[in-house]
């Protein structure tokens, strides 16, 4: 089995799985209130689905909640490995570091 993309996608995936269960709602009725896909709504609660805006205001929509509701306490260290954001201290830090 692959592993998730990365704890964010993880997190966002159980919470979708978790409030989807909540409201005693099928994948498939899920996929389809949301306007997406069955293997898409898979990938997404397995943590392995990559969730733009659009898909997240469309789950949040079908699952009756605020779309933040996905983002709320995730930080830059839940994202991928390969992705390192830099906050504008950070940023100027590393310039300095580079001379």
């Amino acid at each position: 089995m692959k592993a998730p993309r990365s704890r964010a996608s993880e997190r966002v995936g159980m919470l979708v799985r978790e409030l989807r269960s909540k409201a005693t709602m099928s994948r498939a009725k899920l996929a389809e209130r949301a306007d997406m896909d069955v293997s898409h709504l898979a990938l997404i609660e397995g943590g392995k689905g990559n969730l733009t805006t659009f898909v997240l205001i469309q789950l949040a929509t079908a699952l009756e909640v605020s779309p933040t509701v996905f983002l709320d306490g995730l930080t830059a260290s839940d994202l991928p490995e390969n992705i390192k954001p830099y906050s504008e201290a950070d940023f100027r830090r590393e310039l300095r570091r580079r001379g």
